[in-house]
């Protein structure tokens, strides 16, 4: 693999018409903007790369992205209030450039994918999972809004029902459950997730790329700008909760691994 500059997080390699894109955070390849910018610069490098037809997004260590590392203030998913309440969350701008990217995108998600990393995992067409992965939108469980357009995204692919009962429990979906409700669309032995993804890029990759595409486009079309609305409502709603006790009471039961005791304030 070979690091892209500036951006040590991510590192990225061309295999025949196949791009590669790999978080190196492990063990829990927590995100911060400066990841996702990086993960987005590949994905433009790689769209301007007519060698490359179908990228492979994958990660070092046992997570594929458990999210914020709320451990860190400064982190501006973590509850930084600095900005307008207005403003944008930054981490979700580059949401959307990840959306933007035009050529198809399997995601190996080879352990967890929590909060944003959920989020992050959506971006990706199609979804390569071992029984050992772990989906979980486990925004109200720590007291604030989902993020990362996941109000659009998570429904589009599973179904408002399936969606609504991820958002309000927060509750972590197995491998199995999630091939079940097809969040997952791939289910294979945890050693061999990466290879699988590779082989269905590599399967794509086979058909006409310009066509594969221009059907990519038509049937997305209307994705990137309803991301984009998302987000910026999203960023709204939680910058209010980040004001809230409860935002606190949240974090708190996790560090704590008990069930938080929500007041409604």
């Amino acid at each position: 693999m070979i690091d892209i500059p500036n951006n040590p997080p991510v590192a990225m390699a061309l295999d025949g018409h196949v791009g590669i894109v790999e978080v190196q955070k492990p063990p829990h390849n927590f995100f911060d903007q400066v990841m996702l910018s990086s993960i987005a610069d590949a994905f433009e490098t790689f769209e301007t790369n007519p060698q490359c037809r179908t990228i492979v997004l994958c990660a070092q260590g046992t997570s594929f992205c458990a999210g914020a590392d709320f451990s860190k203030r400064d982190n501006a998913a973590s509850g930084n209030t600095h900005r307008s309440p207005r403003a944008v969350n930054p981490i979700y701008g580059e949401a959307v450039r990840l959306f933007a990217a035009t050529k198809p995108v399997i995601c190996a998600v080879q352990g967890p994918a929590i909060g944003g990393g959920l989020g992050l995992a959506m971006v990706g067409d199609f979804r390569v999972a071992c029984p050992e992965a772990r989906f979980a939108a486990n925004f109200n469980r720590l007291g604030f809004h989902p993020g990362f357009g996941l109000s659009v995204t998570l429904p589009r692919v599973i179904g408002m029902q399936k969606a609504q009962m991820m958002f309000f429990t927060g509750r972590r979906i197995g491998g199995e459950e999630a091939l079940a409700m097809g969040l997952a669309d791939v289910l294979v032995p945890r050693e061999q997730v990466r290879e699988e993804a590779l082989k269905l890029a590599r399967e794509i990759a086979i058909s006409a790329p310009l066509a594969v595409q221009s059907t990519r486009a038509t049937i997305r079309a209307g994705l990137v700008e309803a991301v984009r609305s998302a987000v910026a409502h999203e960023s709204i709603e939680q910058t209010k909760h980040y004001q809230t006790e409860d935002f606190k009471e949240g974090i708190a039961a996790s560090a704590a691994r008990r069930d938080p005791a929500f007041k409604g304030v």
